[in-house]
């Protein structure tokens, strides 16, 4: 299938008006989140029970897709909010949400232990749970040579061994969108037009585009620095690799909101002061994959094998906003010519 055609495929599915979840009407707490999330090896069921036994509640989780989609549908509800609190907006979402007036500003108990690199929203809109860097992702058994640099990514002896997610519909994708942008500035689009010929495809999310890795169709994927610990955790494989670049890898950091309007805005606030607790936080690396925004947690030996970066790269969340369409435009207009 042609990459084109696969793109076209996308904008269907995101144009397509989803079915509404099921909501329970006893739930004390409804949470919109993304699908690893509230997958079983994901981190709600972990951490879930735990707050409901803690205040004798019912949460409901309700899975929305990615985490741009999660955003969407909390714009979409402004006016009469379903849940209470959105999962997954991180410092590339940050200003789209504060844009949108659909959060409540809260500074939770346990926050002046977060180093201050990590809260990306001094409003207090959002609130950081955890961190990672964004990588190219490698099978070590087909690529013996892995991409040093963006600009090495691009070279030839890659051609269609990328698998790319879209910035419209996946933090991912984004991400990888806004690392070009902070490497190349303007000349973002003349790198992807270099970039196009190594690409197998795009998908709309992360969980497919790791799982046509994970199944052989590429040997490389956009994905995170810490992917290789959860091969070597679950798996006791080392095959799989996150290539450190030159210029740096892409930092994002993900937290969470209370939305204005909010039914349960008391029990909100609660889980908010919960995410920041060692309880909450010691089950991150196992389940989320990402770095504890609390320093005083430890990560498993696995995470040996996720290499960090000696620079974190970002993009002001609020030239994010106001650039975002026309990058995402321009971005278009290369990839499906």
């Amino acid at each position: 299938m042609k990459l084109n055609r696969i793109l076209i495929l996308a904008v269907t599915v995101i144009l397509a008006v989803p079915l509404g979840p099921t909501y329970a009407k006893d739930a004390d707490l409804v949470i919109y989140t993304y699908d690893s999330f509230v997958s079983e090896w994901g981190l709600g069921p972990k951490i879930i029970p735990k707050f409901e036994a803690l205040y004798n509640a019912k949460v409901q989780l309700v899975s929305v897709g990615d985490a741009g989609q999660v955003l969407n549908r909390a714009i979409l509800e402004k006016s009469r909010p379903r849940a209470d609190i959105i999962v997954g907006v991180d410092n590339n979402l940050l200003a789209r949400a504060i844009d949108a007036g659909i959060l409540l500003p809260y500074r939770p108990q346990g926050l002046s232990a977060v180093p201050a690199d990590f809260i990306f929203d001094r409003s207090h809109r959002i609130i950081p749970f955890d961190h990672g860097y964004f990588a190219i992702v490698y099978d070590s058994k087909k690529i013996d040579s892995p991409p040093t640099s963006l600009e090495d990514l691009a070279h030839p002896r890659f051609k269609k061994k990328l698998i790319l997610e879209d910035p419209r519909t996946s933090s991912p994708g984004l991400g990888f969108l806004l690392w070009t942008v902070a490497v190349y500035g303007d000349r973002y689009t003349d790198y992807w037009k270099r970039l196009m010929p190594n690409v197998l495809t795009i998908t709309e999310g992360w969980d497919s585009a790791y799982g046509l890795f994970t199944s052989g169709e590429a040997p490389m994927v956009m994905s995170y620095t810490t992917s290789p610990a959860y091969h070597v955790e679950y798996e006791d494989t080392t095959r799989y690799r996150a290539a450190i670049f030159e210029e740096g890898n892409y930092l994002q950091i993900e937290g969470m909101g209370i939305l204005k309007k909010a039914a349960h805005t008391e029990l909100a606030r609660k889980f908010m002061d919960f995410i920041l607790t060692e309880e909450f936080q010691s089950e991150i690396p196992l389940t989320n994959w990402m770095y504890p925004v609390n320093p005083s947690v430890m990560t498993p030996d696995s995470f040996r094998y996720a290499p960090k970066p000696k620079k974190g790269l970002s993009v002001d969340p609020f030239e994010i906003q106001e650039n975002q369409e026309r990058w995402v435009d321009e971005w278009l207009s290369v990839v499906t010519r």
